[in-house]
């Protein structure tokens, strides 16, 4: 592992920040697109949809977590004081809810939430699919200004969360599929998914790149979304199908291959 972070920093350090983070969200996205490839080909996967998820889910989180506060909350402490790590922490918070409240979108088992009227003009899929849009945002923000703090924690950030982004990508796809859409528009979404970190990640690049005295600011920003979608969303999900101790196993070992990347190689 410690070759690979070695040779995928050196590569990097080639090229611009911004272009840096766009490359590692591309890693992120690459790796969405393999968990909605599991989801179109694996035989018999549908039938264990909700335990998929749920693992994935807790797993996903796991990794968000430890990331939230080793990769961006302490480093943004570094850099500004805890002031301004906290402002941005909060603003995290607030914008990543006001997203939520604005965006129409449906978990599989919460529900639909945000608007009523314009989700009643979406098809359940694409509802489905804005909720996961909505979760990886704060992970393309983490990716991008990660890298742009320091480039080797960029690595490792990005893999960390394209590794969780398999079994996402796994459950971007499978509720498009149980919603009655094809294998081919199943692995869409969820390689369209994973463009969105993608895109957020270069943006990110791009803006902490241009403006480094911001850089406090968004990596606290990013971790108060990152921990707004964890505690609000994803793991409340992970405990509804009657899969908690699968899903709480997932969190765990999440939580534990993110600490161990982060304090042994980074």
């Amino acid at each position: 592992m410690e070759g690979v972070i070695a040779g995928i920093e050196a590569y990097l350090s080639k090229l611009s920040p911004p272009m840096a983070a766009g490359v590692l969200g591309l890693i992120v996205a690459a790796l969405t697109s393999v968990g909605g490839l599991i989801a179109v080909l694996a035989p018999g996967i549908k039938e264990r949809r909700d335990l998929l998820m749920d693992l994935g889910l807790g797993f996903s989180s796991g990794v968000m977590i430890v990331a939230s506060f080793t990769s961006l909350l302490l480093p943004a402490i570094d850099l500004g004081g805890f002031y301004r790590a906290l402002a941005g922490f909060i603003a995290g918070v607030l914008a990543i809810s006001m997203v939520e409240r604005l965006t129409p979108h449906l978990h599989v088992v919460k529900g639909a939430e945000g608007p009523k009227e314009a989700a009643r003009r979406l098809r359940a899929i694409w509802l489905v699919a804005l909720a996961i849009i909505i979760h990886n945002l704060p992970e393309g923000m983490a990716v991008g200004f990660s890298s742009v703090a320091s480039l080797r924690e960029g690595v490792i950030v990005a893999l960390a969360i394209g590794l969780q982004d398999i079994p996402e990508g796994t459950a971007v796809a499978l509720p498009v599929l149980a919603s009655g859409g094809s294998r081919s528009f199943a692995l869409g979404v969820a390689v369209l998914s994973g463009l969105s970190e993608a895109a957020t990640s270069l943006l990110a690049g791009i803006m902490g790149h241009a403006y480094s005295w911001l850089l406090p600011y968004a990596l606290s920003f990013a971790a108060g979304a990152m921990v707004y979608v964890v505690s609000h969303e994803a793991l409340p999900e992970s405990h509804r199908a009657g899969h908690e101790a699968k899903a709480t196993a997932g969190f765990l070992l999440g939580f534990i291959i993110m600490l161990w990347l982060d304090t042994t190689l980074g």
